[in-house]
């Protein structure tokens, strides 16, 4: 349920922290700035990321479709790991999240490649807190290059390392996902950042490894990166300032799609609490669809509607669309109506062979269609027995899986009604249609 706040009331809307709202008190210290001093190595490597990327786009020509699409949902998945990761959940803490989708986010923020959630929440706090000052790590009054990429081709400079020190990080630290994701963070880089990305076009529909790398890999990685890095540029400068005339974030709705959300820049600088960065919800803000998706179930998203879409999609090169509306939204609106028949249809049309004195029925029909739970006079009589039914695996797959599991050992203590008691009341209260 969202929680509306007054910044007046409450400044740090009520999560019990204030390190990522403006320190008015912060003076920036007088003399001369201190030397810039590049980090040669990040520079070598960031020009090769992006010449791989430029040599990415002209394979796109020679790439298979699937792997297109495959590449656009690692770019969501790691874009996600940041903005309803690293930046909404952890670093201003404006939700709370259950540990699947936090083990979920910390993937994908590995997946993302920006350094660790706990570096990229420090980071993102002291901005926050000392924003477009010498203690902002990517300052954009030095620029848009520098407040781009250039923050990270040169050492910090040294008021950001002393007031990112004197932040409280002790709700990271008690994250134990946080911490686990920090000590393990290179291997999981390696493979959730490429390996991963690479392998699965590559092993499951033939893509060639050239492309399964420049694609899904090293192009989607690059424009994360590029639309991360455009919040702090053009977000700072290009857009207009609705909330708060007196700072530089501005709302920018290119960086609002590309980022998936966040470019609704002076607002969240204004509400940093606020999970959705912005008024107006789903508008261009895939993000906070996903987070308001998450507070229904995760494990709903993926099993009835997202495993059964890609199955046939990736395996067997059914179309997308086929793929959707049969075994995902056909299939789910079919076993909704056949349970909802047992609600209905069970308690109305059919024979009441062991209490004639309740409404529920025994229904053939929907017996089949429910896979078994149509013996429904049986069952609200003795509904402790298994089985729903005292006819075994007849028009009952249920109890042949129930079964099966507990041949298997996988379950067991099934509950049963004996014979006797059945014939017993169904002399005493049955309708007579009884056969048995």
């Amino acid at each position: 349920m969202e929680k509306a706040l007054s910044n007046q009331e409450d400044l740090g809307g009520g999560r019990g922290m204030t390190d990522d709202i403006f320190d008015e008190s912060y003076c920036e210290k007088k003399g001369p700035k201190p030397a810039r001093r590049y980090v040669w190595r990040n520079i070598i490597l960031m020009s090769l990321l992006h010449l791989g990327a430029l040599y990415g786009l002209w394979l796109i020509r020679a790439a298979k479709p699937v792997t297109l699409a495959w590449g656009f949902l690692c770019f969501l998945l790691s874009a996600l790991g940041v903005t309803a990761g690293a930046h909404r959940l952890w670093s201003h803490r404006s939700y709370k999240a259950s540990l699947p989708l936090r083990i979920f986010l910390a993937i994908a923020n590995s997946m993302a490649f920006q350094n660790d959630i706990y570096e990229w929440a420090r980071d993102h706090r002291v901005h926050h807190k000392f924003s477009e000052t010498d203690a902002d790590p990517h300052n954009a009054k030095r620029g848009f290059f520098f407040s781009h990429v250039g923050w990270l081709l040169v050492r910090k400079h040294p008021d950001v390392i002393e007031k990112g020190q004197k932040l409280d990080l002790a709700d990271l630290k008690a994250d134990k996902v946080v911490m686990f994701q920090r000590r393990f963070y290179k291997l999981s880089v390696v493979v959730m950042c490429f390996l991963f990305p690479t392998l699965v076009p590559w092993c499951f529909w033939g893509e060639s490894l050239r492309n399964s790398f420049f694609l899904p890999a090293i192009l989607r990685y690059v424009l994360v990166l590029n639309a991360t890095w455009l919040v702090n540029s053009a977000a700072h400068m290009f857009g207009n300032r609705p909330y708060d005339r007196n700072i530089n974030p501005r709302e920018n709705r290119l960086v609002t799609f590309g980022a998936l959300g966040e470019g609704f820049h002076n607002y969240h600088h204004t509400f940093p609490y606020d999970y959705s960065t912005s008024e107006f919800g789903w508008h261009y803000n895939f993000t906070t669809a996903f987070i308001d998706l998450m507070f229904y179930k995760l494990s709903v998203v993926v099993m009835c509607f997202l495993f059964p879409t890609l199955v046939p999609w990736c395996f067997w090169g059914e179309s997308l669309r086929n793929s959707f509306f049969l075994p995902a939204i056909l299939r789910y609106v079919l076993v909704l109506n056949a349970t909802w028949l047992v609600n209905s249809a069970a308690h109305m049309f059919g024979n009441r062979p062991y209490d004639r004195n309740i409404n529920p029925r025994e229904n053939r029909l929907v017996t089949f269609g429910a896979l078994g739970e149509g013996f429904h006079n049986y069952h609200h009589t003795f509904p402790y027995d298994y089985s729903t039914s005292e006819f075994g695996w007849h028009y009952n797959f249920t109890t042949a899986f129930i079964d099966l599991m507990c041949l298997l050992g996988l379950a067991s203590d099934r509950k049963k009604v004996s014979k006797e008691t059945i014939l017993a009341r169904k002399t005493r209260t049955g309708d007579g249609s009884h056969n048995g």
